[in-house]
This record gives C-alpha cells, sequence and structure tokens, in this order.
C-alpha cells in the first residue's frame, strides 16, 4: 500500500521564514549602529587631523577608557573573543552595555590618536544587538549560536561594504578548518540586509583604484606564492607581537586603567618624535596611496608597531583595518622585486595578510573580489592560501578553535588558539 511521505522541502519551509525575519531584523540593527558609528568615525577622524595636538590628550583618554571598563565593563571586556566564546559554549547572553562601552571606546581612541581600526566596533555591535533577541524569541542554545554568527556577519558586512565575505566572515571565523553550514543562509540574509540598511543611511565605502591584472601564468602564480608567504608570516608577527605585548604589559602593570595612560604616553611621545602622524587612526588615505603611487618601503612596518602598541596596551579598537593597511603598503613595496604591478600587489597583500591573521582564507579571496574586481579573485585566492598555510596555529583571536589542523594532525580539535602553547609543553613532557 502506497504510503505518503511529506516532502522535506515543506519542512524548510518555517526555518526559512523563520530565519529570514531574524536575520533582517539583526541585519538592520547591525546596519543602523554601523552606521551611526561610521558617521562618528569620520567625524573623529577630521578633527584629529585638524587639530594635531590631540595626540597629547591620548595617555588621558585611554586612562578613561581603561577605567571606565575596569569599573562596569569586566564582563564584555573580551571583545570579539567573548564572541567566539558564546558561540563555541553558551552561558549567558553578552550584557546590552558592550554596544556603547565598545563605540564610546574606539571613536575616543581614534579622536586622540591610537592606531586601531573598527570591525571589531561593529562586530560586536552587531552580536551584541543580535543576542538582545535571544529572549525576546524565547531562543534555543542552537538558534542562539546562529544568531550570533549572524550578528558577527552584518557587524562585518556593513562597516566595510562587503556582504558576502561578511557572511563567510561570520562562518569561517569560529574555527580553523571548519565552517557550519547550518547559519549560512542567516549570516547570508544579515550580512546582505545589514550592508543595504547602511547604503541606505548615506554609508559610502572607500574605493580602491585597481588598474592593471596580471593573466594566471607560471611566473604570475609563482611570484603570488611567494608573496602570499611573506604576507602570512607578517600576519603571523603581528598576532604574535600584540598577544606578547598585552601580556607583558598586563603582567608589569596590574592596574588595568594604567596600561592604556602609559601606552598614550609612549605613543604620543613616538609620533611627534618621529612626526609619525600618518601612522595613527585608520590610515586610510595611506591605503588608498598604496593603490596609486610607489610608497615608503617601511610604511607597514610603522603600522605594524603603532598598532601592536595601541592593542597591546589596551586601547580599544578593530585589527582588520590595520592589518589592510600593512598588507596593501607591504605589497607595494614587494611589487617592483616580483615583478607585479604595485597596485596589484597592494590589493592582494590587502585582504592576505588579514587572511594569515584571522585564519579567514575564503572570506579573504570573497573580500578581494568584492572590493578589487573578479580578475583578481585567482591570484588573491592564491595568496590568501598561502598566507594561511604559512602562518600556522596562531590568529588575532585567541578564543578561536583548531576545527581542523592546518598540517599538524596530533592537535585536538576545539582546542583554544590560546591554550595551544600549554598543550605543547604537556606533550613534550
Amino acid at each position: 500500500m502506497f504510503k505518503f511521505r511529506r516532502p522535506e522541502q515543506l519542512d524548510l519551509l518555517p526555518y526559512i521564514g523563520k530565519w529570514l525575519f531574524i536575520a533582517s531584523v539583526v541585519g538592520g540593527l547591525a546596519g543602523c549602529a554601523s552606521a551611526f558609528f561610521l558617521f562618528a568615525l569620520d567625524h573623529a577622524t577630521q578633527w584629529r587631523e585638524s587639530h594635531r595636538w590631540m595626540i597629547w590628550l591620548l595617555p588621558v583618554a585611554g586612562f578613561a577608557v581603561g577605567l571606565v571598563y575596569h569599573l562596569i565593563g569586566k564582563p564584555v571586556d573580551a571583545g570579539n573573543n567573548l564572541l567566539i566564546d558564546e558561540i563555541h559554549d553558551p552561558k549567558k547572553v553578552i550584557p546590552l552595555r558592550m554596544v556603547p562601552l565598545v563605540l564610546g571606546g574606539t571613536l575616543i581612541s581614534h579622536l586622540f590618536g591610537a592606531s586601531v581600526g573598527r570591525e571589531g566596533t561593529a562586530v560586536q555591535m552587531g552580536a551584541a544587538l543580535a543576542d538582545q533577541l535571544t529572549h525576546v524569541l524565547r531562543l534555543q542554545r542552537e538558534d542562539r549560536r546562529i544568531l550570533l554568527m549572524a550578528g558577527i556577519s552584518a557587524g562585518f558586512a556593513s562597516v566595510f561594504g562587503t556582504p558576502l565575505a561578511g557572511a563567510l566572515f561570520g562562518l569561517e571565523v569560529l574555527a580553523i578548518g571548519r565552517m557550519r553550514y547550518d547559519a549560512l543562509f542567516p549570516c547570508m540574509v544579515a550580512a546582505i540586509v545589514a550592508d543595504q540598511v547602511g547604503l541606505a543611511w548615506g554609508v559610502i565605502h572607500t574605493h580602491y583604484p585597481m588598474g592593471e591584472v596580471v593573466p594566471v601564468q607560471f611566473w604570475s602564480v609563482m611570484s603570488v606564492v611567494v608573496a602570499g608567504l611573506i604576507f602570512g608570516l607578517v600576519g603571523l608577527l603581528f598576532a604574535t607581537a600584540t598577544h606578547t605585548l598585552g601580556a607583558w604589559v598586563k603582567k608589569l602593570i596590574t592596574y588595568p586603567p594604567l596600561r592604556p595612560f602609559v601606552g598614550g604616553i609612549v605613543i604620543a611621545i613616538a609620533v611627534w618624535a618621529l612626526d609619525s602622524y600618518q601612522y595613527i587612526g585608520l590610515g586610510i588615505p595611506s591605503i588608498v596611496k598604496a593603490f596609486e603611487m610607489p610608497v615608503a618601503p617601511w610604511d607597514w612596518l610603522g603600522k605594524m608597531a603603532f598598532t601592536v602598541a595601541s592593542l597591546g596596551t589596551g586601547f580599544k579598537g578593530g585589527e582588520v583595518t590595520p592589518l589592510f593597511y600593512i598588507g596593501a603598503t607591504l605589497g607595494n613595496a614587494l611589487a617592483p622585486l616580483l615583478h607585479l604591478p604595485f597596485a596589484m600587489l597592494a590589493g592582494i597583500g590587502f585582504v592576505a595578510v588579514f587572511a594569515g591573521a584571522a585564519n579567514t582564507p575564503l572570506a579573504t579571496i570573497v573580500m578581494a573580489m568584492e572590493l578589487f574586481g573578479p580578475e583578481i579573485g585567482p591570484l588573491a585566492a592564491i595568496a590568501c592560501i598561502a598566507s594561511y598555510l604559512v602562518s600556522g596555529h596562531t590568529g588575532i583571536y585567541h578564543a578561536q578553535r583548531v576545527g581542523r589542523s592546518k598540517h599538524r594532525p596530533t592537535l585536538p580539535e576545539e582546542l583554544r588558539l590560546a591554550d595551544l602553547k600549554r598543550f605543547e609543553d604537556e606533550k613534550d613532557r
């Protein structure tokens, strides 16, 4: 006797409708928050650039932000790492205070001259706002994980104007070598909606002029592989230096508000003594310049030094835009040595250093095509993958897990990058 079976596609309709609604709300919230943040950031940057003396108030600003976080911000001080930990091991809803704290802290960092980025702020705002829906919609543990991932995707997409890369970033950043496809639809919807909401508010994203892209040939592939390996080592150096300085400063200065105070003094003196104003803030003009003409071959190192000093001493902000700066200027410097167009290698370096530092090769490959056009895709993919491999099991997000080891089968799954050294030490005993 024939027995009717309910088509599985009918069961997907409620799922699609549910996440279409939730992800759209998440995207709307993140898009509005990022638009406000980007407008405020532009004003803060313009004010600092027209009042260079503001750099001398950086220690006071750092102390003030550090004090606020010390008094009321301890539950959210871990930033992006808190989001990653909550997705892997959900415990409690992220406090809404994360939004104003990271927003205010980042704006103050930029206003007074710290070298930090903006992605961390947008991602944290997007995820924290999204997580407030957990109680409202009575979401279960697994749904909350997806909700947070959608918030991360929305924040990333809206701050850079790269919805496809943003969706992939929210899926890829959690664990090395593993992605959760059950969150693909919500992350994609949230990222696209957040980007469109930001554009509707009038957000204008930076255009990077891409000139000639050489064809995919043996010599160009080999040159890009070499460049990718260098980019990955620089990403490794950035992540290691930032974590090492942060740990050393915490050990040396036990009172948290004093860490950015001391860091602010060092940064202000260095900026004044070296006349290095181009290395503070986002550095967008310098990034654009790397696509237009040759730049000083040490610019990438200068930006790295000021960013490591800023993040390592506790200033709030992201790492990604400084990594874009480092990669673009390094690519510009390597172009003559590898006989490649400097604009093309600046664009590849832009994404490849980030790929190695964040362990997100797929998101950065797609980002390259969204920002610079599809023609750069094959060569950017080679560089991003080479960078990802050579950077090893390190990264700017120490809460990231090992989903599948890059090349070391002895590493256990779900190992946090922060626990890698301890695991290796115990193994060697």
